[in-house]
């Protein structure tokens, strides 16, 4: 169907072609409501006109372009000032509203929701809309995709309680870290890592070196949680023994990171270095409180074969934590240093310039 279509007989021969060729279409209850409408406004005397624009199914910005420029061109010929909207009930129908408001007035809006199928359509449209936004399949698809093809895996290999374990695993680190907005923090580390892969920099190496370690801290601090893992400790316990297997690759992962990242900022934007030189120093302080820390609590409960006792433990967490707050202060004063001197060095330019003009 050509759109705009104008008329009474227009309209009705345009909606008994639509139906001859799509019973199915919901657009042909629409256009019949507004013939409909239009009726009855004439029997009671008023001036109305009848139009049916169509957008374009397959592109939403073409189709709301396409409804701009029909609605335009029907407000002119028929010099309309205000509107009765007639849908067929969709969720589209939410973000044709605002184009059709901006042309001329809508003094009121009638949806066709077919009897035998309430809000089916606006529930098909809301999910297409999300499956076609790549950013929200992916958000959706992936994970779900995911959790099904290790639940196959496993069951394939005839352990299904494995499987279910991992498939609940999954989706609890996912809804975690989506949660938290972790997710977004990962979005920039692959935005980091390509742009520095396109410019051919040395913290693409690091970066890579950094991933591969720091899985292998991953793995460590799991093997740490099953050497450690005892049924009466909680939560805070669990997690500190898989810190104490990990901290040491973490940090190793990040600090390498940090490293290219710094030899980048040297060579390219050195103003950016005062903010950047206090993060290895934070990150080591970080990793030895938190080691030290996780020492000291495995070290409490009566583990056999944990080579470190209370008494040891607490020492080592007293040390750790010091020598750690001890690298945060040196960070900060280096980073003070900096800041000082890149203050004072344009001012120190400027004055030599001036000593060399005057001979």
């Amino acid at each position: 169907m050509q759109s705009p279509v104008t008329g009474r007989d227009e309209c009705l021969d345009a909606a008994t072609r639509l139906g001859l060729e799509d019973p199915e279409d919901s657009d042909v209850n629409a256009i019949f409501q507004g013939i409909k409408i239009y009726d009855e406004r004439r029997e009671m005397g008023d001036d109305v006109r009848i139009a049916v624009i169509a957008g374009n199914h397959y592109n939403s910005i073409d189709g709301d372009r396409k409804i701009a420029e029909d609605l335009r061109k029907v407000v002119w010929d028929l010099e309309v000032t205000e509107c009765i909207l007639v849908t067929d009930g969709g969720a589209e129908d939410e973000f044709i509203l605002p184009v059709i408001q901006s042309h001329v007035s809508v003094s009121s809006v009638q949806r066709v929701i077919v009897n035998q199928m309430p809000n089916l359509e606006g529930t098909y449209y809301i999910i297409k809309k999300v499956l076609d936004d790549p950013k929200h399949a992916q958000s959706i698809l992936v994970p779900f995709g995911l959790v099904m093809l290790i639940f196959a895996i496993g069951s394939l290999l005839g352990t299904t309680e494995l499987a279910v374990f991992i498939v609940v695993g999954v989706l609890g680190i996912y809804l975690l870290f989506k949660g938290l907005g972790i997710d977004e923090y990962f979005s920039l580390a692959l935005h980091g890592l390509k742009e520095s892969f396109i410019g051919g920099r040395i913290s693409f190496v690091c970066y890579i070196a950094s991933i591969f370690i720091g899985l292998l801290g991953i793995v460590m601090g799991l093997s740490s949680f099953l050497t450690w893992y005892t049924a009466d400790a909680g939560v805070l316990f669990y997690l500190l023994t898989f810190i104490y297997g990990s901290v040491g690759y973490i940090v190793a992962a990040i600090l390498i990171a940090l490293l290219g990242k710094i030899i980048d900022v040297i060579q390219n934007e050195p103003k950016m270095l005062p903010r950047v030189i206090t993060l290895p120093f934070f990150v080591t302080g970080l990793g030895l409180i938190a080691y030290g820390a996780s020492v000291y609590v495995i070290s409490l409960p009566t583990i056999e074969g944990f080579p470190i006792d209370g008494v040891d433990g607490i020492r080592i967490m007293m040390l750790t934590t010091v020598a750690g707050l001890i690298l945060a202060f040196i960070g900060f004063y280096i980073q003070k240093v900096l800041q000082k001197v890149e203050k004072y060095a344009p001012e120190v330019k400027e004055k030599s310039s001036k000593r060399f003009s005057r001979h």
